[in-house]
């Protein structure tokens, strides 16, 4: 039995369909296809029920998923005992925030993959919450403050921001004091998140409301520019408008509390060697760039 065709198996499963399937692994659809013909030839069992909205998983094929998923894992971990000293092969998938990925964790992508040339490495830009089992990624970067999840987290640097709005929106509305006094100002942000905020050793919560939303921390700050309201952003994304006088810090006695990034997998008795190598990679980065700040979530 081929391992690649139980690893296409598994990811047709998990993914709900051949070309999703055919996108994580970075192969043609057709050749997903055809593993896929080839297990079921071998095993003389229908594994998978396709049709015009992708595929389903039949009973034996339900069955079947769990067993070959722990087959390629195995044996993911049995390459990497044998491996050479310092040597990383295969692919790694990894979702990273698209509001400062690009420009505070791209070069240490950029330098793992100088690092390891047999390592094939694909990375998703996005500030959207994705699902790491659903969506077949290897890990994510997650920076801010991390939901309760099944996920296993590794801190990776602290996340410093602050409450900043325009010289404009102060003289015109005045600037909040208390967390309490943010509920009578238009706030800038994400979704229905929870702002948190230090009084003395404590952390109050508040859910402030606002008018103009925006998925991205740098679209939040063009709105902060123009005066729309008040913004909790990281340090990395406001402290060049900060210096200019373009934004004022507000309610400096209570500052958000410190926040942290992360590289967070799915759950696994044997976390990929690649997975952990990635980690130690953003550790060094953060305790060589201690101003290193990222966006802040709820």
């Amino acid at each position: 039995m081929d391992i690649e065709e139980l690893r296409t198996f598994v990811e047709v499963a998990d993914a709900g369909g051949i070309s999703p399937a055919a996108l994580r692994l970075g192969v043609a659809k057709s050749i997903v296809s055809r593993r896929l013909a080839r297990l079921e030839s071998e095993l003389g069992v229908q594994l998978l029920a396709r049709s015009t909205r992708g595929a389903a998983l039949t009973e034996a094929g339900a069955t079947f998923r769990d067993h070959a998923a722990r087959v390629c894992a195995e044996v993911d971990t049995a390459r990497e005992a044998i491996l050479p000293s310092g040597d990383l092969r295969g692919r790694l998938r990894i979702a990273a925030p698209l509001t400062f990925g690009p420009t505070h964790f791209a070069p240490m992508l950029a330098e793992m993959a100088r690092r390891y040339p047999r390592l094939h490495i694909q990375t998703c830009y996005s500030d959207r919450f994705v699902d790491l089992i659903a969506e077949g990624y290897d890990c994510a970067i997650r920076v801010g403050y991390l939901q309760d999840s099944n996920l296993i987290a590794r801190r990776i640097g602290p996340i410093y921001g602050k409450l900043v709005a325009s010289p404009g929106y102060i003289e015109a509305h005045g600037a909040p004091e208390s967390p309490e006094d943010i509920l009578g100002h238009q706030a800038l942000m994400q979704g229905t998140e929870a702002w948190h905020f230090m009084d003395g050793d404590q952390i109050v919560s508040v859910r402030p409301q606002g008018r103009f939303k925006a998925d991205n921390g740098i679209a939040l700050v063009t709105a902060a520019l123009a005066g729309l309201g008040i913004a909790y952003l990281p340090d990395c994304l406001v402290q060049e408008h900060v210096a200019s006088g373009a934004l004022v810090p507000i309610m400096n006695r209570h500052p958000p509390p410190q926040a942290g990034a992360y590289v967070v997998r799915p759950p696994s008795p044997h976390p990929a060697k690649k997975v952990r190598v990635l980690t130690e990679l953003l550790i060094e980065y953060f305790e060589r760039s201690p101003e290193t700040a990222g966006e802040v979530v709820e």
